[in-house]
């Protein structure tokens, strides 16, 4: 047979690069270097650099175990589990005493899937010109939102006018990956720009907890928009991260809607196309986490599991910052300590980070963003004398 190349549909394609956090595992898995570290990927780390299971979560997922009978791998409904959508809703709004007719909610896989059910809906029924979004934000937010068919702008051009239905996404807390959050004074100046420019408010909470050990504390933003009683709004809640169910891919979406009826019609609109992405979530991580959230003395405990994550990188932002003044490296790095949550903007240049990783192997985002439990008692003064270097070879 004479040789045949067949034409391909596909050959108008351009190469797409791979997701940034993603291309930098694959660069620093080819590094042969005991010294090497990576500090980009949003997951939290012993002092080892070791996955760690919360003993809270250990706990739920051996009742779930023990609990489950026949039924665990059939089907659940369209929404998902309602036990944990509804637990979910009640972790956010606490004793504010939202009429619960009035908020539709929808288990999801995990963040990511809320963001994009969210988007679509959003995108089909009350059409945006544009999604604001902060600048910088969670770089999966622009090709979440560009997929829906949505225009992103960032909030930094605000002063361009966005017209009324446009969304404005907003970090509920421990912003990424900046970790610095807006004052309740600014958060309320934020529902009044809402309310005058006829946006809506869109909450990303991936991190509920996580920062300060106080879930009810972190939830103020989205307790106080909703306190005002003049806003619609999405809430997007991952557990990712406050339980680290990183892999079970635990979520949920949640709309304040103006009136019940509202809400029923949403109801049946999220429904809709929920069916027609995944039909249905997965039901075990769910299951873990409801088990923690209904019990009161696990849920004490989760409490005290996010005490000592919350700590941690606290003492690895210090130990950092510590050396960094030890060294008198010039610029100013305050801004380490006083920012919350897993993730620092360190404030290093596109060049300096390239010559952190060529010179000391260490991995981070070109943004120099860096995930601070990615650091420990033992590499944390190395990370900061690689900081160093770079900072005075770049003057």
């Amino acid at each position: 047979m004479g040789s045949f190349t067949p034409s391909s549909f596909f050959e108008h394609l351009s190469p797409v690069p791979l997701d940034a956090v993603y291309s930098l595992k694959e660069g620093f898995s080819a590094v042969n270097s005991e010294s090497k570290l990576i500090l980009g990927s949003g997951v939290y780390r012993d002092e080892e650099l070791q996955p760690w299971v919360l003993p809270s979560v250990k706990k739920a997922d051996e009742i779930v175990a023990r609990s489950q009978g026949s039924d665990r791998f059939e089907y659940l409904p369209i929404r998902g589990y309602s036990p944990f959508y509804t637990a979910a809703r009640d972790l956010l709004f606490g004793s504010l005493g939202l009429k619960e007719n009035r908020t539709v909610s929808v288990h999801t896989v995990a963040g990511t899937g809320a963001n994009s059910l969210g988007a679509r809906f959003l995108k089909e029924t009350i059409s945006p010109s544009a999604v604001w979004v902060p600048d910088p934000t969670w770089v999966n937010h622009h090709n979440i939102w560009s997929l829906a068919g949505v225009e992103v702008k960032t909030l930094s051009r605000m002063r361009l006018n966005p017209e009324r239905g446009d969304v404005i996404v907003l970090h509920a807390c421990a912003h990424n990956p900046t970790g610095v959050d807006p004052t309740k004074e600014q958060w309320r100046m934020i529902a009044s720009l809402c309310e005058s420019k006829g946006l809506f408010p869109f909450f990303d909470c991936a991190y509920l907890g996580f920062a300060s050990d106080d879930p009810d504390a972190e939830a103020w933003a989205i307790r106080y928009f909703a306190s005002r009683d003049t806003l619609e709004f999405a809430i997007v809640q991952s557990f990712s991260k406050n339980m680290g169910l990183y892999g079970e891919r635990v979520g949920a979406l949640h709309f304040l809607a103006a009136t019940a009826d509202v809400a029923l019609t949403i109801k049946g609109h999220l429904s809709r196309l929920q069916r027609g992405n995944i039909s249905q979530p997965p039901t075990r991580g769910a299951m873990i986490a409801t088990t923690i959230l209904k019990s009161p003395d696990l849920y004490r405990e989760w409490l005290l599991d996010l005490k000592k994550v919350s700590t941690r990188i606290r003492n690895m932002r210090k130990l950092m910052y510590d050396e960094l003044i030890r060294l008198k490296t010039p610029g100013s790095w305050e801004h380490l300590r006083t920012q919350i949550g897993m993730f620092s903007y360190t404030g290093l240049t596109a060049d300096q980070v390239a010559t952190i990783r060529t010179d000391s192997h260490i991995y981070l985002l070109e943004s120099g963003r860096i995930n601070v439990v990615g650091l420990n008692i033992k590499n944390a003064a190395y990370m900061a004398r690689a900081m160093d270097a770079a900072v005075r070879k770049s003057a």
